[in-house]
């Protein structure tokens, strides 16, 4: 099987934000638990340059805009994957000249088609969203989620027809009832193509930033059509030589915020099914992190929290546990940083570092460092093989917050069948020493399966689990079944997964 995820790709106007970290931990999460199941997998991620805000700013600063997009890309956005353990596979830039050129292959083949004319465009714009709008997307006058006015603008350019897709859309929906998910975002998608298509601008005039339109190079491609085609002209040059649509295409699932559900999941399939080209497996839409006040967490908002920061005090894994640990992935949910603290001493420092910390240093104690396979138990068989299967179910489903649940419940598993075996007691009497050999061997195997399950979301901790119990670094999902401890010996008192923090001011 094939897995092709992307992310949206993120305007450069400014630093990451949360938002940005939160979608690319939940790609990156999804792929390596695809890649567990044996999954040929491709991730993608990268920026969007072509705004007309970014050539704005670099105008303002007096520099080219090629070179204050390079800048910013480098300093900040590379950095982003790296700094929350995202392993991508590809970062597209929309000035990359092997994207630019596919851009205007594909416009072509859409005005070939007939379905772009010439018209006049006479509304307003709002440059934070790089979005047209109607009077009806505004509160009292102002874009939702910029809060500024936008600007009224007249300009000839290039329309797609996007009304004539009206049909063919509403019946791709109907045929694919998971087409896009969660459903309640299907119904909100459906519901407007139901509500009737107006056709949209494919291009700007007298803007001197971005693609040009390739029979009318007075134009450029508008932001949204340049960045959405992202997801197909990376796989013509990804990889030197080699084109990767025939083989990842088909297998395309795009993950989003819901602001932007309106171009994913009516613009862009209408677009390719006007180019010749099959549409994406599945879009998956999630909800927004909010902030104390319940508002959007966000640069325009004022209320954003640095990714970076976050990382620096707390360490990566922390950071994407709790991004889905708190919020239901696919809804709106609060995440303070008072929560990322409780669950970091709660959840990972007590329930798996101290299980981690009291099984290596019992073993260390009672059997000097050395476990084997013992009597087996069936109870934490059956639980092993639930869990393997709930993974697949939990993931097919995007339900990446219920996975960690489900893992959890046989951490607070084994926190028990320590309490209740007590080997301490057990090591006090040799008469009980089979029983204790079993205890500690189950104990061990469970943190191990633990760690192979927790792996696509801790990816720094679970090999570090693994080597606390000197098993190999296998992280194929059928590990997540009994017995698949090997025997060994060595096993000391482990360091502290994660160890008490003192946060600075700026974290708090």
């Amino acid at each position: 099987m094939r897995f092709y995820l992307t992310t949206p790709i993120y305007y450069v106007n400014a630093t990451p934000s949360i938002g940005n970290a939160y979608t690319t931990i939940a790609a990156d999460v999804a792929v390596r638990h695809h890649r567990q199941r044996g999954d040929d997998t491709f991730l993608l991620t990268g920026t969007d340059e072509h705004a007309s805000r970014v050539y704005r700013v670099a105008e303002e600063e007096g520099i080219d805009p090629k070179t204050y997009v390079d800048d910013i890309v480098e300093r900040y956005w590379r950095e982003l994957p790296k700094r929350v353990n995202a392993e991508h596979d590809f970062f597209i830039r929309t000035t990359d000249e092997g994207h630019k050129r596919f851009v205007q292959e594909f416009l072509q083949r859409i005005y070939d088609n007939g379905d772009i004319y010439q018209d006049v465009y006479a509304g307003l714009y709002c440059v934070g969203c790089e979005e047209f709008k109607n009077e009806a997307d505004l509160v009292d006058g102002l874009c939702p989620d910029h809060g500024t006015r936008p600007e009224y603008i007249e300009e000839k350019n290039y329309f797609f027809r996007l009304s004539a897709y009206q049909d063919r859309l509403l019946a791709l929906y109907d045929e694919r009832p998971d087409f896009v998910l969660p459903k309640f975002r299907y119904n909100e998608a459906r519901s407007f193509i139901e509500g009737g298509l107006q056709d949209f601008s494919v291009s700007r005039a007298g803007q001197p930033w971005g693609v040009p339109i390739p029979w009318d190079e007075e134009q450029v491609t508008y932001v949204w059509v340049d960045a959405l085609i992202n997801y197909l002209s990376a796989l013509t040059y990804a990889r030197d030589g080699e084109d990767l649509r025939d083989a990842f295409w088909p297998h395309a699932h795009h993950v989003l915020g819901k602001d932007i559900l309106r171009f994913h999941c009516v613009f862009w399939p209408a677009l390719l099914l006007s180019a010749g080209y099959e549409v994406p497996q599945q879009l998956f839409v999630h909800g927004w992190l909010l902030g104390l006040d319940k508002r959007k967490l966000s640069k325009s908002a004022g209320n954003t929290v640095d990714p970076f920061e976050l990382v620096d005090v707390y360490g990566a894994d922390p950071v994407r546990f709790w991004v889905l640990r708190s919020v239901s992935f696919g809804q709106d949910g609060n995440a303070s940083l008072d929560g990322l603290r409780e669950r970091y001493e709660r959840e990972l420092a007590n329930d798996l570092g101290n299980l981690v910390s009291r099984t290596t240093a019992m073993i260390a104690r009672y059997r000097e460092g050395r476990i084997a396979p013992a009597q087996p138990n069936e109870e934490l068989r059956g639980l092993l093989d639930a869990l393997r299967e709930k993974l697949v179910e939990r993931f097919d489903a995007w339900e990446l917050t219920a996975a960690i649940e489900d893992v959890w419940e046989l951490v607070r598993w084994l926190n028990r069948h320590v309490e209740e075996t007590a080997p301490w007691g057990l090591a006090k009497d040799e008469a009980n020493a089979e029983q204790l050999d079993a205890v500690l061997y189950d104990l061990a195997d469970g943190l191990r399966a633990v760690a192979v399950a927790l792996s696509p979301y801790l990816p720094e901790t679970a090999p570090r689990i693994l080597g606390a119990l000197r098993q190999p670094v296998d992280l194929a999902l059928d590990g997540v079944a009994y017995g698949k401890t090997a025997a060994t010996d060595g096993i000391e008192p482990a360091a502290p997964l994660f160890p008490r923090i003192e946060l600075p001011t700026a974290a708090i």
